[in-house]
């Protein structure tokens, strides 16, 4: 089967992968991208957020600006990659070879990267709020300018020399506020940032709703099916009305689909998973999403 690797802004193709048909549905993401960085193609832009990774190898991947962001990078081989100005907010990256990485301005804020290797990596202006670097080895690492506020450094192996270790005015401490908070505060950043973008309240819940009533169906292997049935993407623009409609002929159905979930919930999910594992984070979403949040 055919996957296809998109530009995060315009949804053009950047890289067509041959996916074996018996690939499980959760590694078809890392298949694809694997064939791309042996290939050489340029990902630059690349939309790739929330991706299982996890032992990928992608050494030598040109990431640049690609969103990452949630994705899980859990032992992938990132040695050399250029990952310049990408967004890697919330990825997991735990024990992650990074040795020799361009990471220059790239966004890793709340990035867990425990005990990853970050030897040689220029990390310069990176935004690392929050980010836990616990045990990471940052031998040779380029840090200049990078933003460190709240990041975690207990037991980070050879810090570069110039890196101050003053104590934070109050003692770190990771985002511990539920899911629901803290998808809560990324959609208003989100709406902030965006105010054109339709915003469906609990949409997640509002999907899950529709196809356990029988108004509705999901269909992860098309965004839209017929005027009822959709994947999570083409659900989006279809309850965000004829302004999510109007946003998918300008940006396509999967960008408007992510928008329309940022805006909306704070959070944007895989679009490329099966149908089980689609209706299993539309339950766990829906429950957070019904939830009152403070």
């Amino acid at each position: 089967m055919n996957f296809e690797i998109k530009n995060r802004w315009t949804g053009a193709v950047l890289f067509t992968a041959d996916v074996p048909d018996e690939t499980e549905s959760g590694m078809v993401a890392r298949v694809a991208l694997e064939q791309a960085v042996k290939s050489g193609a340029n990902l630059a832009r690349a939309d790739l957020a929330g991706a299982n990774l996890a032992g990928a190898n992608l050494a030598d991947a040109y990431l640049a600006d690609a969103d990452l962001a949630g994705a899980n990078l859990a032992r992938a081989n990132l040695a050399r990659a250029n990952l310049a100005g990408a967004n890697l907010a919330d990825a997991y990256l735990a024990r992650a070879y990074l040795a020799d990485a361009y990471l220059a301005d790239a966004y890793l804020a709340d990035a867990d990267l425990a005990r990853a290797n970050l030897a040689c990596a220029n990390l310069a202006g990176a935004d690392l709020a929050g980010a836990d670097l616990a045990r990471a080895n940052l031998a040779g690492a380029n840090l200049a300018g990078a933003y460190l506020a709240r990041a975690n450094l207990a037991g980070a192996r050879n810090l570069p020399v110039g890196t101050e270790a003053t104590s934070p005015v109050e003692p770190y401490q990771r985002d511990t506020r539920p899911a629901a908070e803290r998808n809560a505060a990324r959609a208003a950043r989100f709406r902030e940032l965006n105010p054109t973008v339709p915003v469906v309240e609990a949409l997640d819940a509002k999907i899950l709703s529709a196809i356990e009533n029988g108004r509705g169906g999901l269909e992860m292997g098309a965004w839209h099916t017929c005027e009822t049935t959709h994947c999570r993407a083409g659900w989006a623009v279809h309850l965000a009305g004829e302004a999510g409609y109007a946003l998918e002929r300008e940006h396509g159905p999967q960008y408007a689909g992510r928008m329309i979930y940022m805006a909306s919930v704070g959070r944007a999910p895989h679009f490329f998973a099966s149908n089980e594992l689609a209706m299993a984070d539309l339950r766990e979403q829906a429950a957070q999403q019904t939830k009152p949040v403070a």
